[in-house]
């Protein structure tokens, strides 16, 4: 199967018009490169108010690569990030990371509420911390676990404690780097729904990386399909989904199916382009 890239300019050919908001964050013409290694080679891709984008692609595609260059992480060697109208030069304000490997996150040495308090020190006067702290903990399942240290908990408690450190100041966009590559099947499952309702009840816009493409399908209100090394977007899938959505139920539906076999094989040809290449 032959795939055109395609980049999100406006609504996909037989789409209506996009029912999220004004596009918060944009990559025009991407590229990086490393000496003479090409890893993006003009990514275009644009981020609505309220969306949550899940980004796939094949082993070595720069997914990682792509996600520290939205956060300003990255200089990228041509073309640029905007975020909110503005080019992006060091990592927004209003913009948080949750990494797949949270020891990045949290210092092993604070407790969960000291290190969700790290990002407000600056941004919320300090009579007002304890009542966020605190909210978020709720919100990610970890009422009354704040005074506890991450060498403490789970690996499962711990990624709840990274995301919630991503929630507290309420950025406006949360990028998620395969968060929950690190965690048993189950643990990822009670993972998956839990950002679901925090991206429903915080109102947050979601860029989420991942190599699971039932993750992707199951999360995204889009799946953005890499091309292999050197990278471009694929595809821009709308997931034509219902939410609230459920895992047992959601999976069972044939558009479900169908969506899953379209990124399946999409990903399968541009692993086996590259081989050939």
């Amino acid at each position: 199967m032959t795939t055109q890239p395609t980049s999100f300019e406006g609504p996909v050919p037989g789409e209506t018009a996009s029912p999220f908001g004004e596009v918060l964050l944009e990559l025009e013409q991407l590229r990086k490169s490393y000496g003479s290694t090409r890893i993006l080679d003009g990514v275009d891709l644009s981020i609505r108010r309220g969306e949550f984008v899940c980004i796939v692609g094949p082993s070595g595609s720069g997914k990682t690569t792509l996600l520290k260059c939205m956060a300003g992480l990255l200089d990228p060697t041509d073309g640029r990030t905007i975020f909110e109208g503005e080019t992006v030069t060091e990592p927004p304000a209003k913009l948080a990371v949750v990494f797949q490997d949270y020891s990045r996150s949290l210092l092993p040495w604070l407790s969960v509420a000291a290190n969700i308090e790290l990002p407000l020190k600056n941004k919320l006067p300090k009579a007002e911390r304890p009542a966020r702290i605190e909210q978020v903990l709720k919100a990610v399942g970890l009422a009354g676990k704040g005074e506890l240290y991450p060498w403490q908990m789970s690996g499962g408690m711990q990624q709840r404690a990274a995301i919630a450190r991503g929630l507290a100041y309420q950025p406006d966009v949360l990028l998620m780097d395969e968060p929950f590559a690190a965690v048993d099947a189950q643990t990822r499952i009670e993972l998956e729904d839990l950002v679901l309702r925090v991206r429903r009840d915080f109102d947050t816009t979601v860029v989420f990386v991942t190599h699971d493409i039932d993750e992707a399908v199951y999360l995204g209100d889009r799946v953005i399909v890499l091309s292999g090394a050197p990278t471009t977007v694929n595809r821009n899938i709308p997931v034509d989904l219902p939410r609230p959505r459920d895992q047992r139920d959601t999976k069972l539906l044939p558009e479900y199916a169908q969506l899953r076999a379209e990124v399946f094989e999409l990903i399968q040809s541009a692993q086996s382009h590259a081989s050939i290449s």
